[in-house]
């Protein structure tokens, strides 16, 4: 394998939700990888699970929450989450905070053409079904979680 480098100056970025810019890093194989990041009260990304795929997140500055199965774990600066294959999770910046992360997948899988029709549903391009029907091809699985759906209400005062 040759290396991977990507420039800050040319990696492509994706406003894929209202407050969330997505930074692409990498998309091979064996590892894609990209930085999100998360304005306060960003939605963040729904209740999923991959079938082949470990999905790893290391919060470079805010606060992250992140659901693994049914925990939701509250995660600062420095910390690092990784949820294997099979296991629900979802993620967003805690209350009151905004949150940058690192995000990767290994192995990869051509993730990219994902989070561009993301960015395309964002700006109207695309619908919410577009998401649904491209579930197998970038094994990206919805799934429901009640503690999550209660997780912003029970932030609210």
């Amino acid at each position: 394998m040759t290396e991977i480098a990507t420039r800050a100056a040319t990696a492509e970025a994706i406003n894929d939700a209202p407050g969330s810019l997505i930074t692409l890093l990498t998309d091979t194989t064996e590892l894609t990888c990209n930085t999100a990041t998360f304005d306060e009260g960003a939605a963040g990304a729904p209740v999923h699970f991959h079938t082949k795929a470990t999905e790893f997140f290391h919060v470079t500055a805010g606060k992250l929450d992140v659901l693994v199965d049914d925990e939701i774990h509250t995660l600062g600066a420095g910390d690092f989450i990784a949820v294997p294959p099979g296991v629900k999770h979802a993620f967003a910046p805690a209350a009151g905070h905004t949150a940058a992360v690192f995000v990767g997948f290994t192995p990869g899988m051509g993730r990219f053409d994902y989070y561009r029709l993301l960015g395309r549903v964002n700006a109207g391009e695309a619908t919410v079904q577009d998401i649904k029907d491209s579930s197998a091809s970038y094994d990206n699985h919805y799934a429901e979680s009640s503690v999550w759906s209660g997780r912003r209400r029970s932030a609210e005062p």
